[in-house]
């Protein structure tokens, strides 16, 4: 996949500019902002229950070998 580069990046930001117009840009922004939070931690919770759920099994497989 080939750099887009910085004179690409600006021919993105002046068509996002002229489809958006410079008033509903700072909302999209702000909204993708948001979005990539919420995946973010969506994603480090799913982490870490899944962390949990190891934890819990490797403590039965301990329990289970302490009675044998």
């Amino acid at each position: 996949m080939p750099n887009i580069g910085i004179p690409g990046l600006i021919l993105v930001l002046i068509i996002a500019l002229v489809i958006f117009g410079p008033s509903k840009l700072p909302q999209l922004g702000r909204a993708v902002g948001q979005t990539l939070k919420e995946f973010k931690t969506s994603t480090r919770d799913i982490i870490n229950d899944e962390e949990k759920d190891a934890n819990k099994l490797e403590a039965k497989e301990t329990e289970v070998e302490k009675k044998n």
